[in-house]
């Protein structure tokens, strides 16, 4: 078995997730779009937007600054023209992933997530989901609050006994959208408007069957060509695979040459190097990366291929955290630098840096440096007008400087 170094080892990573290649010298298009995809493989989806939203940010750290409706258009509309790229399901958490990948999802080889346990509630209630699902035949795309007011419509037709608990519906909506019944026909301020899968998704992709092991190779198979180098414990997490089915989804693409057996130096288990993974000779380049990118989502490897300990600090009192509430860290010629804790102040019409805090042995002028010009055009993509530097962290006053 062939040893690498972690060095070679980060860089593969690197180059797997897009970070060898050059940002677009011009206004990034749909093409570019597509070629990030065909790196990370998917986007995940979180709700919070205190600095920006999760889905957006991997590309505006790959491509730099472009149009976010490439995004929404890519996502949640379809013309014969531009046809739909993106579809949402539960991948690695909510997720937008490319729409061909929808029978892998649907294959059996992801057990289902947290809304089995709603599988009591639909049990229990004869007729909710036939009731959902007729309403959104009718009129969606709709969300789960228009559902409920159609419901209750419908309910004073019916008589007594026949309105459903609104929270219910709620249950009911993301159990169907769970299970494959329901989709994202489109988004409005975020909120999820339902609609049947098959005005989705393609009849031609809907329609295709896979096999729950054939479902499984494909996404280990994705998972590995994300990450370049990865554990089994890596892959199994990219799509959020049982181990047993990660296992010998592993086993068979090592079999067919897929996957490469290697030793990565200071790692206890063996990795695996996909086929078509490459390994470049030095790494450039700067981005800010969100805490849901998918090249340090999985915070064990960060650690493992970084060096650098990083927890979501969200859900901790403000008083117990030590860096912020949402913290970027920031890539620099290969190596996590720094971290910062961003706001988008859009009342004031600035990007706050809360906090901001150099690694051990980081080059402190050259970081605030790069990272200051790195800012400046986030701000911008936000349309912002400029970068405000708060008094927290290590970094703070040579940022604060280099700002201006």
């Amino acid at each position: 078995m062939q040893t690498i170094s972690l060095s070679a080892a980060r860089r593969t990573a690197l180059a797997a997730q897009g970070f060898a290649d050059p940002r677009p010298a011009s206004d990034p298009t749909r093409r570019h779009l597509a070629k990030v995809l065909s790196r990370v493989q998917l986007l995940q989806l979180d709700s919070v937007n205190v600095a920006v939203r999760a889905h957006y940010m991997p590309l505006f750290s790959r491509l730099g600054a472009y149009d976010p409706a490439l995004v929404d258009d890519a996502a949640w509309s379809h013309r014969a023209r531009r046809p739909r790229l993106l579809v949402e399901s539960w991948a690695h958490e909510a997720s937008l992933l490319p729409i061909e990948d929808w029978p892998l999802l649907r294959s059996g080889a992801k057990r289902d997530g947290w809304w089995r346990n709603y599988t009591k509630v639909v049990d229990t209630m004869p007729g909710l989901l036939d009731d959902v699902l007729a309403v959104v035949k009718e009129h969606g795309p709709i969300g789960a609050g228009a559902i409920e007011k159609e419901l209750e419509t419908e309910a004073v037709r019916r008589g007594p006994g026949a309105w459903w608990e609104r929270s219910v519906v709620k249950k009911a909506c993301e159990y169907l959208f769970g299970v494959g019944q329901l989709s994202t026909g489109t988004r409005r301020s975020f909120e999820r408007l339902y609609d049947l899968t098959e005005r989705v998704v393609p009849p031609e992709i809907l329609s295709r069957k896979v096999s729950a092991e054939e479902g499984a190779r494909g996404l280990i198979d994705r998972s590995a060509r994300a990450l370049g180098v990865a554990t089994e414990t890596d892959l199994r997490d990219y799509y959020r695979l049982g181990p047993d089915v990660s296992r010998q989804a592993v086993q068979e693409l090592v079999e067919e040459g897929v996957l490469e057996p290697v030793q990565v130096a200071d790692w206890r288990a063996v990795a695996y190097r996909h086929a078509d993974a490459r390994t470049p000779r030095a790494v450039s380049g700067r981005a800010l990366l969100c805490p849901f990118d998918p090249l340090i989502w999985e915070r064990a490897r960060t650690e493992r291929l970084f060096g650098f300990r990083y927890r979501i600090e969200i859900y901790v009192p403000e008083p117990k955290r030590e860096y912020g509430y949402y913290v970027f860290p920031f890539l620099l010629d290969g190596a996590l630098s720094a971290r910062v804790d961003l706001k988008s102040d859009r009342a004031a019409g600035v990007l706050r840096v809360q906090g901001a805090f150099a690694e051990p042995g980081a080059d402190q002028p050259r970081v605030a440096a790069e990272l200051a010009g790195e800012l400046r055009t986030m701000a911008e993509w936000q349309g912002l007008d400029g970068v405000t530097v708060g008094e927290r962290g290590d970094l703070a006053r040579a940022l604060r400087r280099a700002v201006k």
